[in-house]
């Protein structure tokens, strides 16, 4: 039995509208996007995450591992609860805890990611439970979601 660590992101992006209002731009809810990859092995529609580096914190491994699987630059906004699950690879059963972090999206190419996605796109919320393939990602984006959404509303 081996024990594996790893780390990622559910990363979001807010559109404004176009049209001033009298404090600015007013935001458009429907603006809200999330990040969705989907797999190039397992073909599962996941969160970006991926194994935490010797002499990497939670947090390098999140940000490095949601830009070489999404493309996407992004800024660490809060930690989630981390998700355990079992697996087996080789044969070989195998506990993976896996620390996700809400990120806001700052920049990259989503085209750009890796060979270890064979896709990568922005979802409107209220498709990305539908699209995620694996309860643990769903449990983490139920928590993640109302985070994001107060976010949203106080900027």
């Amino acid at each position: 039995m081996k024990f594996e660590f790893s780390a990622g992101g559910v990363v979001f992006k807010q559109s404004l509208r176009s049209s001033p209002t009298a404090a600015g731009l007013k935001k458009d809810s429907e603006g809200l996007k999330i990040l969705v990859s989907q797999h190039s092995q397992h073909h599962g529609w996941v969160f970006p995450k991926g194994k935490i580096d010797t002499g990497e914190t939670k947090e390098e491994a999140a940000l490095r591992e949601v830009k070489e699987e999404s493309g996407a630059e992004a800024q660490i906004i809060k930690s989630l609860a981390p998700i355990s699950y079992w697996y087996a690879w080789e044969k070989e059963k195998r506990k993976k805890t896996v620390y996700y972090f809400i990120m806001k999206y700052t920049g990259g190419d989503i085209t750009q990611h890796d060979h270890e996605m064979e896709a990568v796109e922005w979802l409107a919320p209220e498709e990305v439970s539908e699209r995620l393939t694996y309860k643990g990602d769903k449990d983490v984006f139920k928590e993640a979601l109302p985070i994001i959404e107060g976010l949203v509303n106080s900027i």
